[in-house]
């Protein structure tokens, strides 16, 4: 092949080529070639724009987000102070309740007695009133005036609740009595009182002291008495 024939084929191949480069990005991409997108500053331009309010929109959620998680902080905050106080409130409540019971206790204990103590004065003034006009009245009349104080006094433990320890037939009650002397006796068949030394005072129900009596017993037998007691049955 000479050397002009060598020049024709360069020169057919660079017309192929500037022809394949004239050709539409739609003809390279029917034969299967990949399309490149080259976007002008225009394009750039409206896709910063768009991402740009993407951004903008998502700032006032967060915002929102924020501003809803301090409000419930806010709230949560009030509500441990409002318990506090509450707490402080009902802690200074039961103290002063406290206080006033103490208060209260103390009174009574001192002063429970005094309409009792008021009716002993009045048995007390009879009594001085009694020793002033001793040496002035009677004998009977001093008498007299004692006794009315003794049930005047008895009147007063009365209307207390204080009642005395009967002895009821006479028998011995060991739960209200207490014997402070024992004798036999063939008159007796079981203990009796025979004799009330001291009384004794009920308060209600409950016993204040008992009363100290002298206690009759059935008289031991002795065995020749026993034996005859047996024949007769």
């Amino acid at each position: 092949m000479s050397e002009k024939d060598e020049e024709e084929k360069q020169q057919e191949k660079k017309q192929e080529k500037k022809e394949e480069n004239k050709k539409s990005p739609q003809d390279q991409n029917s034969k299967g070639e990949v399309e490149i997108e080259f976007l002008s500053p225009q394009g750039k331009t409206k896709k910063s724009q768009k991402e740009g309010e993407e951004k903008k929109k998502q700032v006032p959620q967060g915002k929102n987000k924020l501003e809803k998680k301090e409000k419930e902080i806010n709230k949560l905050k009030k509500e441990i102070e409002e318990a506090k106080e509450e707490q402080l409130r009902q802690l200074a409540e039961k103290e002063n309740l406290r206080k006033r019971m103490e208060r209260e206790k103390n009174d009574y204990y001192q002063y429970a007695l005094s309409e009792f103590i008021k009716d002993l004065l009045v048995v007390l003034d009879n009594f001085e009133r009694a020793l002033e006009t001793e040496s002035k009245g009677s004998e009977k009349d001093f008498k007299e005036g004692i006794e009315m104080i003794h049930k005047q006094f008895k009147d007063v433990l009365k209307k207390q609740g204080v009642r005395l320890v009967e002895t009821k037939d006479k028998e011995f009650d060991p739960k209200v009595q207490q014997a402070l002397i024992t004798e036999e006796s063939d008159k007796v068949d079981r203990k009796e009182v025979s004799e009330v030394m001291q009384k004794g005072y009920m308060l209600h129900d409950r016993l204040l002291r008992p009363a100290l009596v002298k206690v009759a017993v059935p008289k031991k037998k002795d065995k020749e008495e026993e034996k005859k007691e047996e024949k007769e049955d």
